[in-house]
């Protein structure tokens, strides 16, 4: 239970959108979920700090997000505070050194814009982001990729908010990155990246792009809601092949459904419950155990309570 004086004082440090008791389901792109106790968005550095600082003297339990792009928030909620970072958006080119640029983006901003600016300016090493839908936070928390790339490959250093509210700067060489996850203590807040490009032909970058988002047209459910790749995958097979080889497409519990267009999403039909999501993946999960002897790890964040 939030007091009071706490629900003050998160209205007094920040200036964006504070909602108490908000429905998760208006956020996350599979739009389930149930209610968030606080659900904030800062829009400065500074009111991000302090509320970071804030949380961890009360010793209230938070969780930052960005887009909710690959976030399940289980039905019964989840006790504590969501920090939106979707108003930390700023990008821009920091540095240039001959042929290398730097381009600075806070955790809130789109991969999208990160994309878009490096085809404006003629940057290659971003193609691979082009499609991804989520936030530069979240991007890197989970070092998202795709096509034989990875964010660590163009990550320089981060920039990070600890729990007690102090910002430090971590280089490449110091970051400790795996797969589909960048290892960070308890409480820490990415606040930004910055990203190492290469100069290149404007020409070349835009037929890149643009051959990868005609193959996520062509592989990817788009015309229903998801949350991205359920599962990471294994070492030597893709999620999604082992799924459909195991005869998973269109398996469905509720309005929660394997696409059958993409082995390695489950999409909602329209009045999926993050129980009916859940309770998919752990049948795929057990599956794909028991046919295969290989334990899928979710790729996708699930928080919260059942109900």
């Amino acid at each position: 239970m939030i007091s009071r004086d706490l629900k003050e004082t998160i209205k007094r440090i920040v200036s964006g959108s504070v909602l108490f008791d908000e429905p998760m389901n208006r956020h996350t792109s599979m739009g389930v979920g149930g209610t968030a106790d606080i659900f904030m968005s800062p829009v400065t550095i500074e009111e991000l700090q302090t509320t970071v600082s804030c949380l961890s003297d009360e010793k209230v339990p938070f969780v930052p997000v960005g887009n909710c792009t690959n976030l399940i928030v289980r039905d019964g909620g989840y006790r504590g505070a969501l920090i939106s970072l979707k108003g930390l958006e700023t990008v821009e080119v920091s540095k240039e050194e001959g042929d290398s640029v730097f381009l600075s983006a806070q955790t809130g901003a789109h991969l999208s814009r990160l994309v878009e600016l490096s085809v404006r300016k003629s940057l290659t090493g971003m193609e691979f982001c082009a499609g991804i839908p989520g936030s530069v936070g979240g991007g890197v928390k989970m070092n998202a990729g795709a096509y034989g790339k990875e964010l660590k490959d163009v990550v320089e250093f981060v920039s990070l908010i600890t729990r007690e509210g102090i910002i430090i700067d971590v280089a490449r060489d110091d970051l400790r990155f795996e797969y589909r996850n960048f290892v960070l203590a308890e409480g820490t807040v990415i606040v930004s990246a910055v990203f190492g490009l290469r100069k290149g032909s404007q020409t070349n970058i835009r037929e890149r792009i643009s051959y990868i988002m005609n193959m996520r047209k062509k592989k990817h459910p788009l015309a229903y809601r998801s949350a991205g790749s359920v599962f990471k995958n294994p070492p030597d097979e893709p999620a999604g092949r082992i799924i459909d080889e195991v005869g998973l497409k269109g398996l469905r519990i509720g309005d929660a459904m394997v696409s059958k267009i993409h082995g390695n999403f489950i999409v909602n039909l329209g009045k999926a419950t993050a129980k009916d999501i859940t309770l998919l993946m752990d049948t795929v999960q057990n599956k794909v155990l028991e046919e295969r002897g290989i334990l899928l790890e979710p790729e996708i964040k699930i928080i919260g309570d059942e109900l």
